[in-house]
């Protein structure tokens, strides 16, 4: 059983900046990707970027060129970085492992909420 755990959510003013981590307790190595997702308040929840095992990243149209998806393999963390925060970006982000295709574990999220 891998746990995952994020942290660095709050409440920004638009175009401001927040920093996540998802610390996972296992090495993050083993994925072939860490993801992470959000979900919006009454909507569904979306692929926000994800980081392979050899560093290649990508990222949905709605955040490219504001947040950037890294990693610390010695330290089992992930990071999102988000800038030029928006309204729209309020959410529960959430952060999980993608081991063939599959996505068995998830953390429980942490809340993100952008004011004008």
């Amino acid at each position: 059983q891998v746990q995952l755990v994020e942290s660095g959510g709050g409440l920004v003013q638009a175009g401001g900046s927040l920093r996540l981590s998802c610390v996972a307790s296992k090495s993050i190595i083993s994925f072939d990707a860490m993801v992470w997702y959000r979900q919006p308040p009454g909507m569904q929840r979306e692929l926000v970027a994800q980081i392979t095992s050899g560093g290649t990243t990508s990222y949905a149209d709605s955040v490219k060129g504001r947040f950037a998806i890294s990693r610390d393999n010695a330290k089992n963390t992930v990071y999102l970085q988000m800038n030029s925060l928006k309204p729209e970006d309020t959410a529960v982000y959430s952060c999980t492992a993608d081991q063939g295709g599959y996505y068995e574990y998830w953390g429980r999220g942490t809340e993100v909420t952008v004011y004008e």
